[in-house]
């Protein structure tokens, strides 16, 4: 079953549960898949693969982060709360994430692969391993790494 396959059945569930706030969160992501897919469209119809759909998931936890993060510095417990309940659901249909440790592994056999020595070739290091990692690994903690490792 897809990403959108299982958006939509727990779309059904929730309604039939009558979880609103489940509901309204699971109608947002279908919208933006959605959204992605008509973008997508170039003769006819188009569907999404599930590592687009990953995509989009990703940039909707992105910003759920975002807000958490500016809702706590607003002393706005409630608000971010809310955002947090949110994040969980989204992760839910995202892959497992790898950890620090797994992605440190990953970048430094980069550097070592591709002869970095130091925070000039960080651009040279993390556009390859942006690719290798999509969807696995948080860009922000991937740049960090990268310039830890570099001497950044």
């Amino acid at each position: 079953m897809s990403i959108q396959e299982r958006i939509v059945a727990d779309i059904k569930e929730a309604m039939k549960a009558k979880d609103k706030d489940k509901l309204r969160v699971l109608r947002s992501l279908k919208a933006k898949l959605m959204e992605k897919e008509i973008s997508e469209r170039k003769e006819g119809e188009a569907k999404l693969s599930d590592e687009q759909s990953v995509e989009v998931l990703m940039k909707a936890a992105k910003q759920r982060k975002e807000s958490i993060e500016q809702f706590e510095e607003g002393d706005r417990e409630d608000l971010a709360e809310n955002e947090k309940k949110e994040l969980a659901l989204i992760e839910e249909y995202l892959p497992e994430m790898m950890d620090e440790e797994e992605v440190r592994k990953v970048v430094r056999e980069k550097i070592k692969a591709l002869s970095a020595s130091g925070p000039e070739h960080m651009g040279k290091v993390m556009g390859p391993l942006m690719g290798q990692l999509k969807g696995k690994a948080d860009g922000s903690l991937v740049s960090k790494i990268v310039k830890e490792e570099l001497g950044g």
